[in-house]
């Protein structure tokens, strides 16, 4: 089959982990080159080892999205080395760290919250822009989540980034399709990872539940009756940057499972 991606150039924000570093092999095997975009240097450098490795072409460029500087440096080494840049996908988020009421957020808190998950989103799409425009051409993929959706108690610093997502994705798209140039939005539910299982795990025992038995009551909350792979989401993340989906902007592609549709009750 031919590569869906050959010849593209992504910047991949949030790319030295988790789902933005499954999205970053993936567009790599389907031929883009990709720079590989995080604070934190030492994961850069595995998943681009990795990504050569394995025959494919990748970047590190290490990067604050929440400085903006940083993120006009990020355009301009990319500019420097590819000459364009045909894709964004806007993956860095927050670190959630301790979950508070809003009665006890702390403005700290609250502010890199939104400095990075949203304002790092509008500023890396800021600078793209500036790239795409001229060349009426481009894409840019923005991660949001299904708290972008619906609320969830003690998560208000990142509900509230995360639907700034979607709110950021439906005005660009308004702003920016007569240059040709489409933005979308993908929100999943939990992924499966150590990270998830930890959570799990933690909460079971606060709630005096053995693993298993309160891995099935959350399982039940997924019409499919399990979690997505982070492999799934950069899948569905190709289709919205590959030609696939030329007539696709604007929209928030939900991938999570089927648990947007079972309105869950609190399991705890």
């Amino acid at each position: 089959m031919p590569k869906r991606l050959k010849n593209k150039v992504a910047i991949i924000t949030g790319g030295g982990s988790g789902i933005g570093k499954a999205i970053a092999f993936t567009f790599a095997s389907e031929g883009a080159s990709v720079i590989v975009a995080s604070r934190t240097f030492s994961r850069l450098e595995e998943t681009v080892t990795e990504i050569r490795a394995k025959g494919g072409k990748a970047t590190p460029i290490q990067t604050d999205i929440s400085n903006e500087k940083q993120v006009q440096q990020m355009v301009t080494q990319t500019i420097n080395e590819y000459k364009k840049i045909d894709i964004l996908v806007n993956c860095s988020t927050a670190d959630i760290g301790t979950p508070l009421k809003v009665v006890d957020m702390t403005l700290d808190k609250w502010n890199k919250t939104l400095a990075v998950t949203l304002t790092g989103t509008m500023l890396c799409s800021r600078e793209v822009l500036k790239i795409m425009i001229p060349r009426k051409a481009g894409n840019i993929i923005n991660i949001g989540s299904l708290a972008g959706i619906s609320g969830a108690a003690k998560r208000s610093d990142y509900c509230v980034s995360k639907w700034g997502v979607v709110g950021l994705t439906e005005t660009l798209a308004i702003e920016v399709g007569e240059y040709n140039i489409r933005v979308n939005c993908l929100s999943p539910a939990a992924t499966n990872s150590q990270t998830f299982e930890n959570s799990l795990r933690t909460l079971a025992k606060q709630i005096g539940d053995s693993y298993e038995e309160f891995y099935d009551k959350v399982i039940s909350t997924y019409s499919l009756r399990r979690i997505a792979d982070k492999n799934e989401i950069a899948n569905a993340a190709v289709f919205l940057a590959a030609d696939d989906s030329s007539a696709i902007t604007g929209q928030n592609l939900v991938v999570s499972c089927g648990f947007h549709l079972m309105h869950p009750r609190d399991i705890r």
